[in-house]
């Protein structure tokens, strides 16, 4: 019978095995699947703690079992290369770092030797290839191996350099990154395509991989240098130190690092820790590297990690706290995310009581409930998170109705992840773009109601009608405490408010966000129409369509939308909000009635092409961006240059003329 009590005991043990190997499987499924959305879709559905909980884990796991799975996420590091961009093979794999959380194990790395500290940006890793002085190519780190060409939107990151002295093959590695205070800034003025990235990171990636540089030029990408591939024939003296230098001197902006020893190497990190509060560049950690360049070489690299190299990550600093509540933000999209609301606690020098819980099943997982006591912490000292629940009462669930609308709301599931969406195609929160539109400078020029803004107002519940914006101030007391307001930007918004009340009614045609109407073409109607708003209203298609300049799509579109009895209301309740200047022109100086006009190049005598274009249409002209058969006068400055639109007005027989010319004899000013 012992034969029969060793297989019982070898079947319990391959019974345990397989169960530690099956968690292995789901470990590194979650956390494949956490990376992808991370890096590739620019997501985060857990947090930073939870992600290295989970990892050590595995790791763990894999020293027990002595098994590594094929596609753990302990031996594949990065994400891959979307298909939009062309790819590239690195001439050597771009490995990731080890790290630890000790600062003793940053002096027992060293072993006597010189090191380099450095912050460890958190945005896009980035190869730039330099040949004959100017920059040939820049490459995303991708997953490591392949990366993604983004040389065009390099060429267009605020700081880097174009043309370097160093005449020689130059190869170095550097971090795109965003820095908080231009996220900020951008958040504020961000559009509809902006509104999924949630931290500079995020924004980063998005920005650093588009298809069109004008839009990473428009995001203030910065690049900081932290290594050198190559420099062929300069010499460094074996120093690390030497090489960030040369770097410099090149022009490039390079990651702030301090020279450290054994002896002083824990005083390193406590400063960096005390500037990081204040940095303005986004950094989740910090690197050491060793400063001898052959003692690194010697060292060598494990399959996944630089033997020379190691990340410091900080040991967050964690409070107990008691959850109030979770609220639910819907957006423009008719996703609703969850935000935890607890007692205020001090982290890391400041006061928190809130922290996003991302989607439905991270709120499922930590089995939140009102009353549960919770742990918080700053991920990378900055975004507040929740650590862990030690009660677990898991009495919150999503709402069903949507805290906006009060529609019906639907838990939808990708992949492992469950979100809340509003069902209802007409819920406010879904508004957010013409809302926008309405606030935007051609409209009615509401200065600090950016997107971002409308969408937190409309979260909240503060605004359902375009009428509601010029009565915010019944609602002080919570915008003042609102993340990213205070009593001075409340004051500011109110001024801004108050002075959008005198408009013209164009402006306000056109903040309405009629289809196909933009601004020309409401002056038009307005003019046609001699003001009268009432008489515009009930303007039949064919009234419209006889205006010159408007034809059919556009009378149908105009004619359509105050047919609509619930637009009307909505403009019967903006209208005692307003003062509208009445614009009129006496007939005798419609001195452009029927001309067609196209404005380029540079001006002098007017403020801008806006303020040009404002006084052509006052006088019953139309501007218009390009020359054809139907073009009067092209205005252009520079009247013998040989741009396409002046060649173009030539072979037409089309006046080029001068901006001064034009308003001597046109405008008469």
């Amino acid at each position: 019978m012992e034969w029969l009590g060793q297989a019982e005991e070898k079947k319990a043990q391959r019974t345990a095995e397989d169960a530690l190997v099956s968690e292995m499987k789901k470990l590194a499924e979650r956390l494949r699947e956490a990376s992808a959305a991370y890096y590739a879709q620019d997501e985060e559905i857990m947090s930073n703690l939870e992600y290295d909980r989970l990892y050590e884990r595995l790791e763990e796991l894999e020293r027990e079992t002595g098994v590594i799975l094929a596609g753990s996420p302990t031996i594949h590091v990065g994400y891959e290369a979307v298909d939009e961009l062309p790819k590239e093979r690195h001439e050597s794999p771009m490995l990731s770092l080890d790290k630890t959380k000790e600062r003793e194990a940053l002096r027992e790395f060293l072993k006597g030797s010189r090191g380099m500290m450095s912050w460890k940006l958190d945005g896009l890793t980035i190869v730039l290839h330099y040949r004959d002085g100017s920059l040939e190519r820049a490459v995303t780190r991708g997953n490591g191996e392949v990366g993604e060409i983004v040389t065009n939107n390099a060429r267009v990151f605020r700081n880097i350099p174009l043309k370097i002295a160093y005449r020689g093959e130059l190869v170095l590695r550097g971090e795109a990154v965003i820095t908080y205070s231009d996220f900020e800034k951008i958040n504020r003025e961000m559009g509809e395509a902006d509104a999924r990235y949630k931290n500079p990171r995020n924004l980063c990636s998005g920005s650093v991989r588009q298809l069109n540089n004008k839009v990473t030029a428009a995001r203030r990408v910065r690049f900081y240098a932290f290594s050198l591939v190559r420099a062929d024939g300069v010499e460094f003296q074996n120093s690390r130190e030497k090489q960030m230098l040369f770097l410099r001197e090149q022009g490039f902006d390079i990651v702030d690092y301090r020279m450290v020893t054994e002896e002083n190497v824990t005083d390193a990190v406590s400063a960096f820790e005390r500037e990081i509060r204040g940095y303005d560049v986004p950094s989740d950690g910090l690197v050491l590297t060793l400063d001898d360049l052959e003692h690194s070489r010697l060292l060598g690299a494990t399959a996944k990690f630089p033997r020379d190299s190691i990340a410091f990550k900080w040991a967050d600093e964690q409070a107990v706290t008691t959850l109030r509540e979770v609220e639910w933000s819907a957006s423009r999209t008719g996703l609703i995310n969850p935000v935890a609301v607890f007692e205020p606690v001090e982290l890391e020098g400041t006061t928190v009581s809130r922290a996003s819980v991302h989607n439905v099943s991270i709120v499922r997982a930590l089995k939140l409930g009102v009353g549960d006591q919770i742990t918080v912490y700053k991920a990378n000292m900055i975004i507040p998170q929740i650590a862990d629940n030690l009660t677990q009462s898991a009495t919150i669930e999503p709402p069903a109705r949507c805290p906006v609308c009060g529609g019906a709301t639907a838990v939808r599931k990708t992949g492992e992840v469950e979100t809340l969406y509003c069902v209802n195609a007409d819920c406010d929160a879904k508004k957010i773009k013409s809302f926008t539109l309405f606030a935007s400078r051609d409209a009615m020029n509401i200065d600090g109601l950016s997107e971002a803004t409308l969408e937190k107002f409309i979260a909240r519940g503060l605004i359902h009608h375009y009428a509601d914006m010029f009565h915010l101030e019944e609602h002080r007391d919570i915008i003042v405490e609102m993340e990213g307001f205070g009593e001075r930007s409340y004051q500011k918004l109110t001024e801004s408010i108050e002075r959008a009340r005198d408009t013209t009614l164009p402006r306000l045609i056109y903040s309405l966000g009629i289809e196909n109407i933009g601004l020309a073409n409401a002056k038009v109607i307005c003019r046609a129409f001699s003001y009268d708003l009432e008489e515009m209203m009930c303007a039949d298609v064919e009234q419209l369509d006889e205006i010159d300049g408007i034809g059919s799509v556009i009378a149908a579109s105009f004619h359509d939308y105050f047919a609509d009895e619930k637009k009307k209301k909505e403009l019967c309740l903006l209208l005692p909000e307003l003062r509208i200047a009445r614009e009129a022109v006496p007939e005798h100086e419609m001195t452009l009635q029927g001309m067609v006009i196209v404005i380029t190049g540079s001006l002098q005598l007017f403020e801008n092409r806006n303020a040009l274009k404002e006084e052509i249409e006052k006088r019953g002209g139309k501007v218009t961006g390009s020359v054809s058969a139907k073009t009067t006068i092209l205005i252009n400055n520079d009247t013998r240059s040989a741009s396409s639109k002046n060649k173009k007005a030539r072979e037409l027989n089309i006046p080029v003329i001068s901006e001064a010319e034009f308003r001597q004899r046109y405008l008469q000013m």
